[in-house]
């Protein structure tokens, strides 16, 4: 099977190390010096504080990239349409595109321009650090899953190659509560981490965070059961709560693009949940609040005090 890996970023990269080792593997980012480290000096993945590097093909242009049988999407949110661009010069023509993106909305997108019948959607516990150009951190294991439309077989052999490459993978029908649970985890840290600037653990360990961390996340399953969707945990606060102990350490994506001076996912986050709520009539003034903190944060970099 040969995988197209569109967004060669953090969580990017640490796919396209482990599958590099299984598969013919071609790492597609806008991001110029990236590819070019790619190219000349290979993919180097840490672990557990221990780099290894593996040579890569990398490009920026996706025509150049060759068909592919399956593209894993990895850009940020905002760069969806460039991803859906790629894709549909990259898939074979019975190829399908999976998003393990963050939030929600990156499928509808997708199939918009690359056809339903040739996306699907996935979901990714793993975590990952860009560490800069040619270089990444595995920073956390964490299973993926694959939702079995809109082809059964293919997820199925995807997951098997996920696996064999050291990345823990199983295909889902149940792939929307899984979405939903990750979108309730995302909303409950990513935009507290990044407005307080603390790494997951301080939201658990501080009473006046975690009330918040309450709040956001309520909110969110109010939205999700409005929606009609089962959540794949029983208690969500204690276990976004128990997600921001064992990552204690680690700083949340969009964290990481506040101190970059990036623009963050909250749009595909906190402001997708706002707008299910208002299509739902669920109040959600919190992550309201949240969503334009956050765009306020990214409008104000180039003014930051420091």
């Amino acid at each position: 099977m040969r995988v197209a890996i569109i967004g060669a970023g953090a969580l990017g990269g640490v796919f396209g190390f482990s599958l590099a080792g299984v598969a013919e593997v071609v790492l597609v980012d806008p991001w110029r010096a990236h590819v070019a480290a790619l190219n000349a000096a290979g993919l180097s993945c840490e672990r557990d504080g221990v780099a290894s590097v593996r040579r890569v093909r990398a490009v920026s242009d996706p025509a150049e990239a060759g068909s592919a049988e399956v593209a894993l999407v990895l850009v940020k949110a905002q760069q969806t349409p460039w991803a859906a661009a790629a894709c549909q010069l990259i898939l074979a023509p019975n190829g399908v595109a999976y998003t393990l993106q963050n939030g929600i909305g990156n499928l509808e997108l997708l199939a918009a321009v690359v056809g339903a019948e040739r996306v699907g959607q996935g979901v990714t516990a793993l975590g990952g650090t860009l560490l800069g150009p040619g270089c990444v951190r595995h920073a956390g294991m964490g299973p993926t899953s694959l939702g079995a439309a809109p082809d059964p077989q293919r997820a199925a052999a995807l997951a098997a190659l996920l696996t064999a490459s050291g990345l823990p993978a199983s295909v889902s029908d149940q792939v929307e509560a899984l979405v939903w649970g990750k979108l309730v985890v995302n909303v409950g840290l990513n935009a507290l981490t990044a407005l307080l600037r603390v790494p997951n653990g301080a939201l658990a360990a501080t009473p006046e965070a975690r009330a918040l961390v309450e709040r956001a996340v309520g909110e969110a399953v109010a939205v999700a059961v409005a929606r009609g969707v089962t959540l794949p945990y029983a208690d969500p606060v204690a276990h976004v709560l128990a997600v921001a102990r064992a990552t204690g350490a680690n700083r949340s994506s969009m964290l990481q693009d506040i101190l970059r001076g990036a623009a963050t996912e909250s749009a595909t986050i906190n402001g997708a949940l706002v707008r299910e709520g208002a299509r739902l009539g669920v109040p959600t003034p919190l992550n309201t609040a949240l969503a334009a903190l956050v765009a306020a944060l990214e409008a104000t970099a180039g003014q930051r005090v420091g």
